[in-house]
């Protein structure tokens, strides 16, 4: 079978021979915008992240399998792949290890006011601050349970943290003890310290967090969004950054890279990194095991 290989993973040589081995003819493509490298209907599967923003998936005629490099399916035209029998694997577990630690990382880094004491560094002032929260005894809302939530779940409880999921459906689960359907949130919202965003990006979820939800929110809460830009309203963010946050950990925004005009490069109780929350040494392992897993039985 022919394999389309972008530049969206980022393989070694070994890794290439070990799927070679498997029987596959491998192709490459750079730049996922660039050219395709062999007439996409005699492709039969893809490695790949957004191939299909910028090439129309109906040209791949003979397409049997996607492999995805990102663990959301926002970027794949997935009417077309049911209606046509196209298996899909996403990047499922592969970056929420990295994820999370970001996650706690950036709550710390609130709470611990360690941008003051950076910038006080660099002015050579010794100079202490008593106003230091702790993360011991929060109550932690995590909305998406999957993987990325389960991982985030774990760190939290290490820190004495008491913690909720939010999903879809309401069941009980070892890393958050309970985990309340989504009818809930706004219950659940008006006494978490912490809200940890991992859900998908859907038609359901866009804008989950506008202007009133975060009504709801516990006056001097911290948001982290680590999932996709698109499930806050950000003007509606900006508002409640000034007026019932305590501060926001974001990663990820709905046009990326965030405007130079955007306020909320502005809020000093704001940590934003350009969707970077996921890069982790280990992720090339961990991926590279998800992709031979499931091309090796396609």
């Amino acid at each position: 079978m022919r394999l389309l290989i972008t530049g969206a993973w980022k393989h070694t040589t070994q890794q290439i021979e070990e799927i070679k081995d498997l029987g596959f003819d491998v192709y490459f493509m750079p730049d996922e915008k660039g050219d395709i490298p062999i007439r996409p209907d005699k492709v039969d599967g893809v490695i790949c992240n957004g191939l299909f923003l910028h090439h129309s998936i109906e040209q791949f005629a003979s397409l049997k399998f996607i492999q995805l490099t990102s663990a959301g399916y926002d970027r794949v035209p997935m009417n077309h792949v049911k209606a046509h029998g196209i298996k899909i694997n996403n990047a499922k577990g592969v970056y929420s290890i990295p994820m999370a630690e970001y996650a706690v990382s950036g709550v710390l880094y609130l709470y611990k006011h360690l941008s003051s004491f950076v910038d006080n560094q660099k002015k050579h002032i010794w100079e202490k601050d008593r106003g230091l929260a702790e993360l011991y005894a929060k109550n932690v809302c995590i909305i998406g349970a999957g993987n990325v939530g389960g991982e985030c779940a774990k760190r939290f409880k290490a820190f004495g943290c008491n913690v909720v999921g939010v999903d879809l459906h309401e069941k009980e689960d070892e890393l958050f003890g309970h985990i309340h359907s989504i009818e809930h949130i706004d219950k659940l919202l008006s006494c978490a310290d912490i809200v940890v965003l991992t859900l998908p990006l859907t038609q359901q979820t866009k804008y989950l967090f506008d202007k009133e939800r975060f009504s709801f929110m516990k006056k001097g809460a911290i948001l982290v969004n680590i999932s996709r830009g698109a499930i806050v309203d950000e003007k509606a963010l900006e508002i409640a950054l000034d007026t019932i946050l305590g501060g926001a950990v974001l990663d990820v925004f709905e046009q990326e890279p965030l405007d130079e005009s955007s306020k909320i490069w502005e809020k000093k109780n704001v940590i934003i990194t350009p969707h970077n929350s996921f890069v982790g040494e280990e992720n090339n392992e961990r991926l590279f095991k998800v992709i031979f897993d499931f091309i090796s039985r396609v």
